[in-house]
C-alpha cells in the first residue's frame, strides 16, 4: 500500500532539496529484512527501531562514535532524588506538520510506551509515572533507583499527542492481533526525515524534514530503503550500482566485494548474540512424539541439545568468520560479560547421547523447530545445520522457517517449541537481556521475550535486585552471576556473537555502529 503524508510536507521537502547551496543526495540501501509496522511502540525490533529513528526522536540518544548518551529532545536532566529525574525539553522543536513539541507529547509518549499493547516494556522498566512540570519540563518518577534509565530512554521515541488522538492511535497496535491503527502505516515525528511512502516488501522512501531543529553532519536529502530477501539479488543490486549500500552481505560474497575497486566493506562486532530458546512451560509439546510430558523441561535434554551442536563448524563453514562462538547471552561490549561466563560447554556427541539416555530418551524424540529466514546472518542455513547435528543424536527437529514479519508475532504467541532469536543490547547492560529473556514472564517488561517461559526463583531475585542496585561493583557481580546461572540451567543455547560487515560504494562515508543501525545524520555521498 502506498500513501502520502501530505502534499505540503512533500513540497517543503522538495523545496529544501532544491534550495541554493543544497545538492540533493539520494542514499539507496538494502538489507534482507522488512519492518512489521510504523507504530513506534508496537514491536521491539532493531532494524525497525533504526528506521523509525529517521522520523521519530527520543529525549536522549547514543553518539554513533562513542556510544555516550547525548541530549536530543531533552537538553538536560538532573536527579531530584534517587527516584525522581527531571528532564528539560528542547524549545522551538516542531513536528513535521508544524505543530510544537511540548511536555504533553513527552508525557503521552512515555505513557504510550507503558501501555498494555506496547512491546517496549523493557525500556520503561522501573518507571512508576511521568509528570508534566511545565510546558517544557517533565519528571520521571521511578519505583526505585534505576542505574540504566538514560540508556533505556534512547529507544523511547516521541509521538505527537494531538496527531495520535486525531488519528485514533492513542494505544500502540497489538502485533499479536490483526487490527491496525493509523500509526501502523503512517508516521509523523520531529526527526530529520519524513516518511513519504511505504510499500511493504518493496520500498520505503524518506525526504528531509524542513522543520527539523538540528544540524546534520551528512548530506543525504532522500533515503530509499529496499528490503531484498534474496542474497544474490542484494549483492547484484550493489554491484550494479542500483543501491549504495547493503547492510548484510553474505559471508560467501565478502571476498569479491572486498576485491572490487568500486566498493568497500567495513567490519565490526555487533552487540548481538544469536541463540536458541526452548519451551520449558508446556506439559506436552505440540507435534512431538513424546506424549504426556515435555522433554525440554529436563536440563539434561537441554544440555544434550547444546552439546550436540558443533558451533566451530557453523562459524567456519556457514558464518565464514562472521560469528564468534559464545557460551553466554550477551556480547563482550555488554556490562556483566566476562571471559569465564562466555565459556561454552564442549561439543561432544557421545556426551549428548548419554544425557538423552539418562533423561529417558535413548532413541531421541521429535520436536518442532522454528527459525526466521531473513533476519540474521545465514539464519536459515544455521538452523538447517543444527537440525542435521541433532539428527546424529536421535533428535528429529521438524524445521520450519518464515520471514521476520510473521516469525516474531508467532514466537510471541508461544507457538514454537524450539526457536532461534538474536538479541542486541541497546542499553549495553545485561539487565536488558536478563529481564527480557530469563526473568519469569510478568509485568513491566519481565520476560518480554522469554517465549520459552523459563522460570527460576534465584534468577528472578537477581534480576529484580539488579534493577535498583546502584553500587557498581556489586551490580556487576550480580549481572555475571545471573548470566552464569543462565548457563548452568541451560535457559537457552548460545551460538555466537555476530560480526557485521557493511558493504557500500567507495563514495559513501558513514559511521559503523555496534547496534547495526545506520545513523543517517552521519551519511555522506561524495
Amino acid at each position: 500500500m502506498k500513501f502520502k503524508i501530505s502534499l505540503l510536507t512533500l513540497a517543503a521537502a522538495a523545496a529544501l532539496a532544491a534550495a541554493p547551496g543544497v545538492h540533493a543526495k539520494t542514499f539507496k540501501w538494502a538489507s534482507q529484512g522488512e519492518i512489521a509496522t510504523w507504530d513506534i511502540h508496537s514491536q521491539n525490533n532493531a532494524l525497525q527501531n533504526g528506521l523509525h529513528a529517521n522520523v521519530y526522536e527520543s529525549l536522549v540518544y547514543y553518539n554513533s562514535k562513542t556510544f555516550a548518551v547525548e541530549p536530543v529532545l531533552a537538553t538536560s536532566w538532573k536527579e531530584i532524588s534517587p527516584t525522581q529525574v527531571r528532564f528539560n525539553l528542547r524549545k522551538e522543536v516542531k513536528f513535521s506538520d508544524g505543530t510544537p513539541f511540548t511536555a504533553d507529547d513527552a508525557v503521552f509518549s512515555l505513557n504510550r510506551a507503558m501501555a498494555k499493547t506496547s512491546n517496549f516494556s523493557p525500556y520503561v522498566q522501573g518507571i512508576d509515572k511521568v509528570v508534566k512540570v511545565d510546558s517544557h519540563t517533565i519528571d520521571v518518577i521511578l519505583k526505585g533507583p534505576n542505574p540504566v534509565l538514560l540508556r533505556q530512554m534512547t529507544e523511547l521515541r516521541m509521538m505527537s499527542k494531538a496527531w495520535a488522538e486525531k488519528n485514533k492511535s492513542v494505544d500502540p497496535k497489538d502485533m499479536k492481533a490483526a487490527d491496525e491503527n493509523f500509526a501502523h502505516r503512517n508516521a509523523m515525528g520531529t526527526g530529520p526525515y519524513v516518511l513519504t511512502s511505504w510499500q511493504p516488501d518493496q520500498r520505503m522512501v524518506f525526504k528531509r524534514n524542513p522543520n527539523w531543529w538540528g544540524k546534520m553532519e551528512g548530506n543525504v536529502t532522500e533515503i530509499v530503503y529496499t528490503p531484498i530477501k534474496s542474497a544474490a539479488t542484494r549483492i547484484a543490486a550493489l554491484l550494479s550500482g542500483e543501491v549504495d549500500m547493503v547492510l548484510d552481505p553474505t559471508p560467501q560474497d565478502l571476498g569479491r566485494l572486498r576485491a572490487s575497486a568500486d566498493l568497500k566493506v567495513i567490519d565490526g562486532l555487533e552487540n548481538r548474540t544469536i541463540f536458541l530458546g526452548m519451551d520449558q512451560f508446556r506439559e506436552e509439546l505440540p507435534g512431538s512424539n513424546v506424549k504426556g510430558k515435555n522433554p525440554l523441561k529436563d536440563v539434561r535434554v537441554r544440555k544434550a541439545l547444546y552439546q550436540a551442536i558443533d558451533v566451530d563448524t557453523i562459524s567456519r563453514n556457514i558464518m565464514r568468520g562472521l560469528g564468534k562462538p559464545t557460551g553466554t547471552l550477551v556480547a563482550p561490549q555488554v556490562a556483566g560479560w566476562t571471559e569465564g561466563v562466555a565459556k561454552r560447554f564442549p561439543y561432544d556427541v557421545e556426551a549428548a547421547k548419554k544425557l538423552l539416555a539418562d533423561a529417558g530418551y535413548p532413541s531421541g524424540f521429535e520436536v518442532d523447530f522454528a527459525c526466521p529466514n531473513n533476519r540474521y546472518i545465514n539464519d536459515e542455513a544455521i538452523c538447517q545445520a543444527v537440525t542435521a547435528m541433532w539428527a546424529r543424536v536421535g533428535v528429529k527437529a521438524k524445521l520450519r522457517t518464515m520471514p521476520l514479519v510473521n516469525y516474531f508475532p508467532m514466537i510471541q504467541r508461544y507457538e514454537a517449541s524450539i526457536y532461534m532469536l538474536g538479541w542486541g543490547v541497546p542499553t549495553f547492560d545485561a539487565l536488558y537481556s536478563l529481564q527480557s529473556l530469563v526473568r519469569t514472564v510478568g509485568q513491566g517488561g519481565d520476560g518480554n521475550y522469554n517465549v520459552g517461559r523459563y522460570s527460576n526463583e534465584r534468577m528472578d531475585y537477581l534480576v529484580d535486585r539488579v534493577k535498583v542496585e546502584t553500587d557498581a561493583p556489586v551490580r556487576a557481580r550480580m549481572l555475571t552471576e545471573a548470566l552464569q546461572l543462565s548457563n548452568d540451567t541451560v535457559s537457552h543455547i548460545p551460538l555466537h556473537d555476530q560480526v557485521i560487515p557493511w558493504a557500500m560504494k567507495k563514495n559513501v562515508e558513514l559511521v559503523h555502529r555496534a547496534d547495526n543501525r545506520v545513523d543517517m545524520l552521519t551519511v555522506k555521498i561524495n
